[in-house]
């Protein structure tokens, strides 16, 4: 007669809470049950709850929130891989002696920004260029898209440079939870002003780089559309094969 043995109760815990964040029971930044509640539903000890949790935190299905309890990520697994480089940099850029802000005010959003932020053609965003210069030349135009309701009350519409990076403004002044970003990369030859402010050949390619980022519903928050002149920047990543 075959002996079945029973998977642990922790095991249990974590396929069933997996299994509600995939078929939607928990959607996307809702709070999951309590400790004390999912004690009582799966008839199991504190201990064995902790450990379940912490599972789904460590593998990104969840996360902890300092004194509101835990949530569900908007894409499980998005903790495991850090951000590229290039990307990180142009989130994390500072308004430095090295960045020059360029523009600044409210613009009818240009088409790619109305599609990375799910908006209607022309609708007024705020849109903040800037120019970064390092050692060997201009390495970066970019240009930030917010939203305006959620640039209302920040310093992301004023002329004057923004201490620290934009991402940790309106994280501070919003009270809005970043999650995570898309990336899309293509190449191109510069228009007129990029090779001008550039400084290349209006022959040499340059690289675009559109970064939406989300906040942990899902909904995208803001946009950069960066141009990158080729021949002075090398991408490199690492990412994990399983």
């Amino acid at each position: 007669m075959p002996i079945e043995v029973a998977p642990p109760k922790y095991v249990l815990v974590v396929n069933a809470i997996q299994q509600r964040i995939e078929d939607g029971t928990y959607p996307p930044g809702t709070a999951i049950p309590s400790e004390a509640q999912l004690t009582a539903e799966f008839d199991a000890s504190r201990p064995v709850i902790v450990r379940a949790l912490g599972i789904l935190q460590q593998d990104g299905w969840i996360e902890s929130q300092q004194g509101k309890g835990r949530f569900v990520r908007s894409r499980p697994g998005a903790a495991a891989r850090r951000a590229p480089a290039h990307v990180a940099g142009l989130l994390d850029q500072a308004e430095d002696a090295a960045v020059t802000v360029l523009r600044v005010g409210p613009v009818m959003a240009p088409n790619r920004a109305a599609v990375a932020l799910d908006l209607d053609p022309e609708t007024p965003v705020i849109a903040r260029r800037r120019l970064v210069v390092a050692e060997i030349g201009p390495v970066e135009l970019s240009t930030l898209y917010v939203p305006v309701e959620l640039a209302a009350s920040t310093e992301i519409g004023k002329p004057e440079p923004i201490s620290g990076s934009v991402l940790r403004h309106l994280g501070q002044r919003k009270d809005v939870q970043f999650d995570h970003a898309t990336e899309r990369l293509s190449a191109r030859l510069p228009t007129a002003e990029e090779s001008e402010l550039l400084k290349i050949g209006r022959r040499d390619s340059v690289l675009t780089l559109l970064i939406t980022v989300f906040d942990i519903t899902g909904k995208p928050q803001l946009a950069v559309d960066a141009v990158l002149p080729a021949n002075r920047h090398e991408l490199e990543d690492s990412f994990p094969l399983h």
